[in-house]
């Protein structure tokens, strides 16, 4: 009866998803009104997003907590690809910019509380393998750390300033060498192959202790059944659905933020931050709300760790073929403060391994705060 409903509401969610998908498509040939345009791609974008979300779910059943985060992410920031070139094609740098800080804002204080709020509330206390979170924050602090150094570099007046393109290239390719050689880590399991040991041979954790990062993933050597073939299909589906509805979105909202007045800067931060990252953001939360503290974590956390790891230094990197002008990482002062106490706060929050719904309370609120002393450019 379960597997039924569950199998209703996914046709049913996909089938919405395709019906806005092609609404959108619509409304921008027939050169709809921007507002009208807005509202349909951002149903779109919902729908498409409980899709991912629920089919990143059933292949999770397979993968564990840590390859299934990294598979989800790494889909949920096509959309995010997408835009940066697109802005960068059209000379927005401070907006690619302003985009990629919001999205790791975005998700490690906006979407891990909400998360934090929907999951405590419902369930209570909720604890986790702290193993893999841990390990999340740390290459992610040193990530923005690196990111930070040319920031730093010409604030601070040094001979770096006057090669800040090359310093910023620099960062770029050992950011993502760093991230070429955590990806076989986090498929083979992460922390939690080593902490755990091996799963017995009904590919259950071992007996008396909470499932690891690694918990869940398939035995070596297992097929992928035919069931699992149908998700994976509709997920890569929907993912570049959702990135071309992002790019839909962005462009039917951009004549909207100039008549209202809101700055580059906040619109970047803000709105195509959190509607090019609707896919992980559904996904992670929808996790918490189910008592799957794990994924949850290790899906959310996983989104910024590759924005900061894989999506800004490739957008570095390709800036120059694509766009008029150089994307380099020196970013204004708000933003990287903002950045450096996000991290913080985030490694504090998590490192015990349990939260509850008033941590989650505090890190939207940070959010707030930062978002609204950004309002003004």
């Amino acid at each position: 009866m379960a597997a039924g409903s569950a199998m209703r509401e996914g046709h049913l969610a996909a089938g919405a998803a395709a019906l806005l998908t092609v609404a959108t498509a619509v409304t921008v040939l027939a050169g709809a009104p921007d507002v009208t345009r807005f509202i349909v791609a951002a149903l779109a974008l919902a729908a498409l997003a409980a899709v991912v979300g629920q089919s990143i779910e059933q292949v999770g059943e397979r993968l564990g907590p840590g390859p299934t985060g990294l598979l989800q992410s790494s889909l949920g920031n096509l959309p995010e690809l997408l835009v940066g070139i697109f802005a960068l094609r059209a000379g927005l740098v401070h907006v690619v910019q302003a985009a990629l800080v919001g999205s790791v804002l975005a998700n490690l204080l906006l979407v891990l509380g909400v998360a934090f709020l929907s999951g405590g509330m419902r369930h209570g206390m909720q604890r986790f393998d702290p193993e893999a979170p841990r390990m999340l924050v740390t290459l992610l602090a040193l990530a923005v750390g690196a990111m930070l150094v040319p920031t730093l570099a010409v604030r601070l007046h040094t001979p770096a300033t006057h090669h800040a393109d090359a310093l910023s290239d620099v960062v770029a390719i050992v950011l993502l060498l760093v991230y070429a050689a955590s990806i076989p880590f986090w498929l083979s399991g992460g922390p939690g192959a080593v902490a755990t040991g091996t799963l017995n041979s009904q590919g259950s954790p071992p007996p008396g202790g909470a499932p690891g990062p690694g918990a869940g993933a398939p035995q070596v050597g297992r097929p992928w059944s035919r069931e699992l073939a149908s998700p994976v299909v509709l997920l890569v589906a929907a993912a570049l659905a959702s990135a071309l509805v992002s790019d839909w979105f962005v462009a039917a909202l951009t004549p909207a933020t100039r008549t209202l007045g809101i700055s580059q800067v906040f619109t970047g931060l803000v709105i195509v931050a959190i509607a090019s990252n609707a896919v992980e953001n559904v996904a992670g939360i929808r996790f918490a709300w189910k008592a799957r503290a794990d994924y949850a974590i290790s899906t959310i956390l996983n989104s910024p760790l590759q924005i900061a790891l894989f999506l800004t230094p490739l957008l570095v990197l390709l800036s120059p073929l694509v766009g008029r002008v150089q994307l380099t990482m020196v970013l204004p002062s708000l933003l990287v403060g903002a950045l450096a106490i996000a991290v913080g706060v985030v490694t504090v929050v998590v490192y015990d391994g349990e939260y509850s719904w008033l941590e989650g309370v505090a890190l939207v609120a940070l959010y707030a705060v930062t978002a609204s002393a950004l309002w003004w450019g």
